[in-house]
């Protein structure tokens, strides 16, 4: 045991026999291999969950067309609304005002006062390059 070299053990705080560094680098091999392979795995984690975020079922993407698609909605519902509000007008209107009635008949209906003629003229011819509406 003269001849052997001595080395010093990092973390131990002691010298010991060459011979245990090929232990110690057996035991030391799992340590080199698995903890980049450890990395890498969480890394690939980080990234699948990163792109599921963002394109999965309910990520970003899908979010921001739910978000379009909402205030869209809400500018229908906005403008119908205001359409209800002019309806409801205009039956108030013909339910208590003469002279709405009276023109909604002349209108609609084609109706005329004794003694008044109405003209009516033909409709304009459709325009060449479209078709001519079918007949009902």
């Amino acid at each position: 045991m003269e001849n052997q070299k001595f080395q010093f053990v990092s973390g131990g705080g002691e010298w010991e026999p060459q011979f245990g560094s090929a232990r110690r680098r057996r035991v030391d091999w799992p340590r080199r291999v698995w903890r980049p392979a450890g990395t890498g795995v969480a890394i690939l984690l980080a990234l699948v969950l990163t792109w599921h975020v963002i394109h999965g079922k309910d990520g970003l993407s899908v979010w921001q067309q739910k978000r379009a698609e909402d205030r869209q909605l809400h500018k229908e519902i906005l403008d119908l609304e205001q359409e209800n509000v002019l309806l409801r007008q205009r039956v108030e209107r013909l339910k208590s005002d003469p002279d709405a009635i009276e023109h909604e008949a002349r209108e609609k209906l084609h109706y005329a006062r004794p003694g008044e003629i109405i003209y009516s003229l033909p409709a304009p011819p459709p325009a060449q390059g479209q078709a001519a509406a079918p007949a009902k």
